[in-house]
């Protein structure tokens, strides 16, 4: 793919005089002009990623749909903790657009996505420009991708809980020990974040936390959530959420599959669903789609 794609590598500020790593993806075959882009936010618990672990995935998204993508490789546990990585990816969206022109891509056209722990900052990015907390004086998101989300910090779960029928059909209990992201891998992640009190309001942590009150407005929204994850039911609800909300939201499940199953490749039939998926809410944001009202949960 690389032949296909322009690459760039850029050096980002951050608030507290350091810097971290992005670089873009740009089609060749899109020409020259400005392109929408897609902010992407990789996975890996806060803990894992770097700026290369990503170029296959951001080469792809690039090419299949004839955005520019922007990768921000914010900053990891355990040496840099709760809010660093939140705080890099505010810095990296502010010099997104303060570079914008450079860069190639159209400001009102800027759709954030990322993978779990990615999909995290996403969203709590998303939330945070939409209540005027971070950005107001940016373009507004035009949307966003949330692929295997965390959406909750464990210890501010127990709202999710009381929406279920019964806390033992819980993704949490019924995915405890399942593959690659079992119950205890989650709790080390979580831990290196060294958060001190997590509060059940703080949103900037707990996006999924969000009343329809406070979510009525937010751009439109794609979600890719696995079957087999224990972070399933806060994607889920969230959705549900979103969609009570009237905020325009499709919801797609990969059954029978665990988290980060994307890993395996074509070995798997979902990985190409996945695929699908993000590529599908990239271009359906920018179509600015209207509310349906309905909270359907395609599985295919």
């Amino acid at each position: 793919m690389a032949g296909h794609v322009i690459v760039r590598n850029w050096t980002i500020p951050t608030r507290d005089g350091s810097t971290i790593e992005g670089r873009s993806y740009r089609p060749k075959a899109a020409g020259e002009g400005p392109l929408p882009v897609y902010l992407y936010l990789h996975g890996g618990g806060f803990l894992f990623g770097t700026i290369n672990s990503e170029d296959a995935a951001c080469s792809r998204i690039a090419i299949s749909t004839s955005v520019l993508v922007v990768s921000v490789n914010y900053r990891h546990t355990p040496d840099f903790i709760y809010p660093t990585a939140w705080n890099d990816v505010e810095d990296g969206f502010q010099w997104l657009h303060a570079n914008i022109a450079e860069i190639g891509g159209c400001p009102e056209k800027v759709v954030v996505g990322g993978i779990s722990a990615g999909g995290q900052l996403t969203a709590s990015l998303t939330l945070s420009q939409h209540l005027g907390h971070f950005g107001k004086e940016l373009p507004l998101i035009a949307g966003q991708v949330l692929i295997i989300p965390c959406l909750v910090n464990p210890d501010c779960y127990d709202g999710h809980l009381k929406r279920l029928k019964h806390p033992a059909v819980s993704s949490y209990a019924e995915n405890e020990n399942a593959p690659i992201l079992p119950r205890r891998m989650i709790d080390l992640f979580v831990g290196l974040l060294r958060i001190e009190k997590p509060d059940y309001y703080d949103l900037r942590l707990n996006p999924g936390n969000a009343s329809t009150g406070q979510l009525k407005g937010m751009p439109p929204t794609t979600l890719g959530i696995a079957g087999l994850d224990p972070l399933r039911d806060e994607g889920l609800l969230y959705a549900k959420l979103l969609t009570e909300s009237g905020v325009p939201t499709e919801t797609h499940i990969f059954r029978g599959v665990p988290h980060g199953f994307r890993r395996f490749g074509d070995k798997l039939s979902e990985s190409k669903h996945w695929d699908n998926v993000t590529d599908y809410g990239i271009k359906w944001a920018l179509t600015k789609p209207t509310a349906s009202g309905h909270f359907v949960i395609h599985e295919a």
